[in-house]
């Protein structure tokens, strides 16, 4: 059987589920006048947000299209690498903004189904979170499927008088190329977004919460539209963007150390078919999502594991049969998409433990609340380093177990093929997993609305659990992203050295850490993750600024706000953020492009290889950090708002409100980002392989 057209059709089935989904979504009534108002307001937002970006991220598009042009004419790539660009970051645009525009349209609809019962309202906004989830695995595959099956023929051609072995090889080096596409747009999306939400969040809690004394989604607040736009376009778009490229990455990088394998068709197959398998595991795995009246949070969140672990189980039966049908005498490589798959579920587990207030490490860091805000940043930096440590170590047994059940103790390219499935097993149910991940922001958006809207005490009791059990999936969402960016980063990495082989067979790699080049690479892409995460975190500051000023503005200005007697200016503090994060978006991103290129021209191939271990290492800890810092900050001011150490109001929940505004661009703006930053680290190094080999200093 040809497995590889499991992949278009796979592509098909989740774009339609994505479709009923959106269409169950929508036909939800979206409540009274004033909440379909509110949603109004957050659509606008976040409809205006994205149509600059995308103005902007669009000339960037057509100057690197240009470069890659030239290189084609001068015969450093092939001339499909600028449409294979093209079509990467389209696709990756594409799957957040239909995410974003479900997810601003579920908002006051999941408010108004919780004002029904609390399981509507985790039904409509796990539904919009599907939507997020099914359209970004259904444009992979589908991106994947017209490439490869384009390429398959093009090459095929008998005038070419190409082997099977050189076809594959061919197709697989020209679809590693569009990875860089859709990693740049995933980059502009989650710095650009992570900027806005995160600007848009510290001032209205710095003046709204700390200063004036009143809720976080009050409508008085002029940041509140702001705050909930942000949500949508960073932790909806932005996310949706990143794990597109995640998945993307992780089977094209497999597909081509397939070939380095001598795998074959049969060998690229198989991360192909996983991940159409996946999308129907997926699709049953959210039947299975629903909750009861007055649930806790636990009984909530084994609703939403239900459906993911349900999904990893057919996933593992299901492979293991296809394995077996492909490569009946390599069965180990089934063990590494298992490997894979349990590695995933620890690290969120582990992700869930650290962030969680179910857990005692956030309830231990609430009660330093009660000494001030300083002992609360200082456990929660000390919570995020001490978390990286099980997560470095499940990676790496991963990385090992993977390498050894798929042959590489006696074949070093079979380990390597190994450990790109395992990436592919983490992300093969990535149609659920991502849906939980998105449900996040709509419920969160959902309270809001409930708040301003003035709906009874039990429509925002309702809407707060939501919201609480969105903040650990996004944890643990996080968790998950940085987990398989670590191993999608690793398996581009030796694609990349695979690439150079095919390029100049006879290059001599010396990659002993004594070689001075390789040293220095090491020493820059370890610096690269602390200068991107220092540069994200600056423009969070400097855009919260101008938030904290004009809001402060309207409350001295616009007189009978505080009295409900006037409607603040919420546009303005939309306009302000959008072109705040437009401006400090594009540094940070130049970076990811610029560095490997300059490194490879100065230091050479060994130099660039350098660089992409040290990026690899201290920005999979960095993240981790950053991530689990910010996620326990967030839940441990919740925990003290649900009425410990004093309650909302109190000098432990005003302590907490500063960890929460410090941990804000730690876990949505600097941390996400640098999943990102990796990944594209290794696509441009890949595609600009060919000039560095020709044009280097060193």
């Amino acid at each position: 059987m040809n497995y590889e057209l499991l992949a278009p059709i796979g592509s098909a089935i989740a774009l339609l589920f994505a479709v009923y989904l959106a269409l169950k979504v929508l036909r939800a009534p979206e409540g009274n006048d004033t909440m379909k108002k509110i949603s109004s307001h957050i659509r606008k937002g976040a409809n205006a947000y994205l149509k600059r970006q995308y103005s902007i991220v669009g000339i960037f598009f057509a100057v690197m299209t240009v470069v890659l042009a030239i290189m084609a004419v001068f015969g450093y790539v092939t001339p499909f690498v600028p449409f294979a660009f093209l079509t990467g970051g389209f696709f990756s645009g594409l799957s957040g903004f239909i995410g974003m525009k479900i997810a601003t349209a579920a908002n006051a609809r999941t408010a108004n189904g919780a004002n029904e019962s609390l399981n509507k309202g985790l039904r409509i906004a796990f539904s919009a979170g599907g939507v997020m989830g099914f359209t970004v695995v259904g444009l992979g595959l589908l991106d994947i499927s017209i490439w490869f099956f384009f390429l398959k023929w093009w090459y095929s051609n008998p005038e070419l008088a190409l082997t099977a072995a050189e076809q594959i090889e061919k197709i697989t080096s020209a679809m590693l190329t569009f990875g860089m596409g859709a990693s740049s747009m995933a980059l502009f999306a989650r710095v650009g977004g992570g900027i806005f939400t995160k600007a848009a969040d510290v001032g209205a809690d710095l003046v709204g919460k700390v200063e004036a004394g009143i809720p976080e989604d009050d409508v008085r607040n002029p940041a509140t539209i702001a705050d909930n736009v942000g949500d949508n376009v960073g932790d909806v778009a932005g996310m949706g963007a990143d794990l597109y490229e995640s998945y993307v990455g992780s089977i094209i990088s497999t597909s081509a150390l397939a070939v380095a394998a001598g795998y074959g068709f049969a060998g690229v197959s198989i991360p192909m078919a996983m991940a159409a398998i996946g999308i129907l595991a997926s699709i049953i795995g959210t039947f299975l999502v629903r909750t009861k009246e007055n649930a806790d949070q636990k009984y909530l969140l084994n609703a939403l594991r239900k459906g993911t672990w349900v999904s990893g189980i057919i996933i593992a039966v299901a492979s293991f049969f296809l394995i077996k049908t492909v490569f009946p005498d390599k069965i180990g490589i089934w063990g590494s998409v298992i490997t894979g798959l349990v590695a995933g579920i620890l690290i969120g587990f582990f992700t869930e433990y650290y962030t969680s207030d179910t857990y005692k490490p956030t309830k231990k860091l609430a009660g330093m609340a009660e000494t001030g805000s300083a002992t609360v940043i200082i456990g929660g930096l000390s919570l995020g380093m001490l978390s990286t440590v099980i997560p470095v170590l499940i990676i790496g047994i991963a990385i090992l177990i993977s390498y050894w059940l798929s042959g590489g103790m006696e074949v070093y390219t079979h380990g390597l093929y190994g450990i790109g499935l395992s990436a592919v097993g983490m992300l093969s149910t990535l149609g659920i997993t991502l849906a939980t991940d998105a449900y996040g922001p709509v419920a969160d958006n959902a309270g809001g609305i409930a708040q301003m809207s003035g709906l009874d005490e039990e429509v925002r009791r309702r809407t707060d659990a939501l919201d609480s059990l969105g903040n650990t999936t996004a944890a643990t969402g996080k968790g998950f992203a940085i987990g398989s960016a670590a191993l999608t980063a690793l398996a581009l990495l030796t694609s990349y050295i695979e690439r150079i082989k095919i390029i100049d067979p006879e290059f001599n790699f010396d990659l002993s850490i004594t070689n001075p080049t390789v040293l220095i690479g090491l020493f820059v892409g370890a610096m690269l993750t602390f200068w991107f995460a220092s540069m994200t975190m600056s423009a969070v500051g400097n855009a919260a600024k101008s938030i904290v000023i004009e809001v402060r503005r309207q409350f001295k200005e616009i007189k009978g706000i505080m009295e409900n007697k006037a409607e603040p200016d919420y546009a303005k503090c939309v306009n302000l953020c959008t072109k705040a994060a437009q401006k400090e978006m594009i540094s940070p991103a130049l970076i990811a492009i610029v560095a490997p290129i300059v490194t490879g021209l100065i230091l050479g191939v060994n130099g660039v290889t350098g660089l992409l271990a040290g990026a690899t290492v201290t920005g999979f800890i960095l993240a981790i950090m950053m991530a689990n810092s910010g996620g326990a900050w967030d839940n441990s001011k919740k925990y003290i708002e649900a009425g410990n150490f004093g309650g909302k109001g109190s000098d432990p929940h005003k302590a907490a409100v500063v960890g929460d505004t410090v941990g804000d661009p730690f876990k949505d703006t600097s941390g996400p980002s640098i999943n990102i930053l990796i990944k594209l680290l290794s696509m441009v190094s890949i595609v600009f392989a060919a000039l560095i080999v020709a044009f280097h200093i060193f």
